[in-house]
């Protein structure tokens, strides 16, 4: 059975279709510190609807109310400029836009997802969707929150409050490189001492990058990290740390660069933030048939 399964990063829905939004009141949303109407629209569509992120509905309608039907967020657009809706189920609210197989996913429409995801991530707890997430009915759409309910609970607990900040080190180093290009076109003992070598390069790489994760955990102190380590191609080697932090603790994150690159004198690094928490998604997620 095709179902939902998760990458680094996002929830992804392998084969979980779409959504006909009946609508017929109107409520006043604030968004991003304005005041937005939410409308109701009479009739159904057989529009798709692309999917950005999981939150849920308190916080996102005024007082105690819970919508039952999705509500328009009128001064956010996203893929293709389509107007953003929230679709409720239960305590969740999933937020999409219409969305035709013949409109085009391209490079704009990577930046009209993470705009998304962004601005509702201002005010509100998201689970981020996988980029190319599309829905074909409401009741998949349900399906897939229902059956994991829980763990969508237990994960929006977790990262309520929180930010995923990006600390980037680059070791300028060119030995590995140096030592690929120097393997001879051939079986021999001069081969194998290339090979050696290079195996014992990589070898103090991967310490040195152990030493390196050690102190900037021990620098910035997140509540969990992941941690990726590649090859440039100018043959250094790029550790990208992604941290989750306290909402409130970004600026002492931010004010620990100078720290850092007193500390880390060899190196080139960055800080980026606050984003979405996209590395920071559950695990295993149970599987739910018709989606895309």
């Amino acid at each position: 059975m095709e179902g939902l399964e998760v990458v680094p990063g996002y929830l992804r829905f392998s084969e979980a279709k779409s959504f006909s939004p009946t609508f017929a009141s109107q409520h006043s949303l604030t968004h991003s510190g304005c005041e937005t109407v939410c409308e109701y629209f009479p009739g159904e569509t057989e529009m798709a609807w692309y999917a950005y992120c999981i939150t849920e509905q308190q916080g996102l309608l005024p007082g105690s109310v819970r919508a039952r039907r999705p509500v328009a967020i009128e001064n956010l657009r996203g893929v293709n400029d389509a107007p953003v809706f929230a679709c409720p189920s239960g305590e969740f609210a999933v937020i999409v836009s219409e969305h035709s197989a013949a409109q085009p996913l391209n490079q704009q429409a990577i930046l009209d997802h993470a705009h998304v995801v962004s601005e509702c991530f201002r005010t509100l707890t998201v689970l981020p969707f996988r980029f190319g997430t599309i829905f074909d009915s409401d009741e998949a759409l349900r399906r897939a929150v229902r059956a994991n309910r829980k763990t969508f609970l237990e994960t929006v607990a977790r990262l309520r409050g929180k930010a995923e900040m990006h600390f980037k080190l680059l070791l300028k180093d060119g030995t590995l490189q140096e030592a690929i290009a120097e393997l001879p076109n051939g079986v021999g003992g001069e081969y194998l001492r290339k090979l050696r070598e290079q195996a014992t390069r990589d070898r103090e790489r991967q310490t040195k990058a152990r030493a390196l994760s050690m102190q900037v955990h021990k620098l910035f102190s997140p509540l969990e990290e992941d941690v990726i380590c590649k090859r440039t191609d100018s043959g250094g080697m790029l550790i990208d740390f992604a941290h989750l932090i306290d909402s409130t603790s970004v600026l002492k994150y931010q004010n620990r660069y100078s720290a850092a690159t007193r500390h880390f004198k060899d190196c080139h690094i960055t800080i980026s933030g606050p984003w979405p928490p996209y590395h920071f998604m559950p695990g295993k997620l149970r599987t739910v048939s018709g989606g895309n």
